[in-house]
């Protein structure tokens, strides 16, 4: 049984870990507002490209661009957009677990954070690029990651890109989630809601006649295509990073109310523990007493 000075100590060690999991929790949150920010101002962009684009498809026929072949999958390449660091929850349990669901025999792997790649070094797994990115993703970043997908599927070396990364749904979800970046297919139009829940239609070729496009519409998809597969990229690590900090926070405040009332439990054993000890004395003493007087 510990002791009071064992369970003084213990009080003690949880409070100072408190201290630390609610400071964790302030941080997480500062930043968690700043990166859900980037993330929901960035998805109307993504969707208006989406929407003109699809249009521009719908209005180009028979378009063809070496992004939009599609060949037999015998290679394949994925991109996991994981976290540099832990205490997320289950965050890269999730997203990792997605990422073996996906694996196959001829995959190689592109990774953004160090958790991915700890996981795929444990794995021994092919390795080909690793890539950081900030709190705040810059543009350059996804620009650099899509740039290399783009070159491992042009020249031949894989038939298709999938990506794999937490999309933000809410401070308390966050789902994984698989996408296939490369080859384009028929693009599609997004109509999404603060949630990122928004459905898709379909734009079928002819139907689309909102719009005029100067250049025709194969030049304006040539260059837009590129751009489009950066800013996809970059929205997915403004997702991935919205989602990071939000199961962050949501873990240090679990962990700070934990050990609440962890402390709340230990001091009640303590006093318990006392008043038996207090108690225990009394009687020893009452017992001597009483012995010296008979």
């Amino acid at each position: 049984m510990p002791s009071t000075r064992d369970i003084r100590r213990r009080i003690k060690s949880v409070k100072n870990t408190a201290q630390i999991t609610k400071a964790m929790q302030m941080v997480a949150s500062a930043k968690m507002r700043k990166a859900q920010q980037a993330a929901l101002a960035g998805r109307p962009y993504a969707a208006l490209m989406n929407e003109v684009l699809a249009a521009a498809t719908a209005g180009a026929g028979e378009f063809q661009h070496p992004l939009t072949e599609k060949r037999e999958i015998k290679n394949r390449a994925l991109i996991i957009i994981s976290t540099d660091k832990g205490l997320c929850g289950a965050l890269n349990t999730n997203l990792l677990r997605e990422a073996a669901k996906a694996h196959l025999p001829s995959t190689v792997y592109v990774v953004a954070g160090r958790k991915a790649a700890q996981w795929v070094a444990r794995l021994k797994r092919k390795l080909v690029a690793e890539f950081s990115y900030k709190d705040i993703p810059d543009f350059a970043e996804a620009r650099a990651i899509s740039k290399f997908a783009q070159e491992l599927f042009l020249s031949g070396q894989v038939d298709g890109v999938d990506v794999v990364f937490t999309n933000y749904i809410n401070t308390l979800t966050q789902k994984a989630e698989v996408r296939t970046l490369l080859p384009l297919g028929r693009l599609q139009k997004i109509d999404p809601d603060i949630r990122g829940n928004g459905g898709t239609e379909e734009i079928q070729p002819g139907a689309a006649q909102e719009y005029s496009f100067e250049p025709p519409a194969p030049q304006l998809l040539s260059n837009l295509l590129p751009h489009y597969l950066n800013y996809q990229v970059y929205q997915m690590l403004l997702e991935a990073k919205a989602s990071e900090h939000s199961a962050r926070m949501v873990a240090m405040k679990s962990a700070t109310d934990n050990a609440k009332q962890l402390i709340k439990d230990l001091t009640l054993e303590y006093n318990k523990l006392r008043q038996a000890n207090i108690t225990k004395e009394l009687l020893e003493i009452t017992s001597a007493a009483m012995a010296m007087g008979n």
